[in-house]
């Protein structure tokens, strides 16, 4: 097994791409080219983060080591955010995926008052290699059953747990979507409303959670408001081929903690 340290350096290289940041509802509000730099130093004992920007200064940032609110899988997939949500605090988090010579980011973001705020999507490929983006995200590429494998990695750093699951998404006779999802010995289901590329499950009022379908193949999972003294979990999506999806799940308990980290690895049956 992998440290985190060497699930990181996975990450080491020169990605391209593109910051787009877009309103809570999925408008595009503006597109900035990008240059990301992580240069390992030292014989990797140390990794220099360089990030460029067209009309901004850049961001340069060293690391030791990793761990507070930042966690890796073995493949170089990773999360990073706040650890505990605090009243009357903003509240974010970062999911990120890494596939051959590709990485997708999601970067949600809420406001003091708890309310979702805005999203980033970052789009990156190595340099010197195609560039292969997916379509803006459809529901209907999302239909059917998928069957895939799940990994939980946690805070603490105790061993992770790897359980299977199934995802079944339908649309009824009035287009309402249906979803069914088991997680091991434990299924949920829900449905939600769709309209353009918003997908709202809203059968609790109290409690509703929206889907984002976005560019690349991508989708953003957020609660529309977070609250104390609830359980909350922030999801990014990536269909990286039309038969293959990832899902990364950042959840908290109800104390508002950051416990777990969860990526799914999903084939349309």
């Amino acid at each position: 097994m992998k440290s985190q340290w060497e699930c990181f350096l996975q990450n080491l290289g020169v990605w391209e791409g593109s910051f787009s940041n877009f309103s809570p509802e999925g408008t595009l509000l503006n597109d900035t080219s990008s240059r990301l730099c992580l240069e390992g130093l030292n014989n990797n004992q140390t990794v220099r983060l360089t990030l460029s920007r067209s009309g901004k200064d850049d961001v340069i940032r060293e690391f030791r080591s990793v761990g507070g609110g930042l966690l890796f899988f073995e493949n170089g997939s990773f999360s990073e955010g706040l650890i505990q949500l605090g009243p009357f605090s903003e509240f974010g988090g970062e999911l990120a995926f890494v596939h051959e010579n590709r990485r997708l980011r999601l970067v949600q973001l809420f406001d003091r008052n708890g309310h979702l705020n805005g999203l980033t999507l970052i789009r990156e490929h190595l340099a010197g290699t195609p560039v292969a983006e997916r379509p803006l995200l459809q529901i209907n590429d999302l239909l059917g059953e998928w069957r895939g494998q799940a990994v939980t990695i946690y805070r603490d750093l105790r061993p992770p747990d790897i359980y299977s699951t199934t995802l079944k998404i339908q649309l009824d006779d009035a287009g309402r979507l249906m979803q069914s999802t088991s997680f091991g010995e434990r299924t949920i289901t829900s449905t939600a409303t769709i309209k353009g590329s918003i997908v709202l499950f809203d059968q609790d009022p109290e409690k509703q959670v929206q889907v984002l379908l976005l560019p690349d193949g991508a989708s953003a999972t957020s609660p529309l408001k977070v609250q104390l003294r609830q359980p909350l979990f922030l999801e990014a999506g990536w269909l990286i081929q039309s038969d293959l999806r990832q899902r990364m799940i950042r959840s908290y308990n109800d104390k508002g903690e950051w416990v777990s980290l969860t990526l799914v690895t999903e084939e349309r049956v």
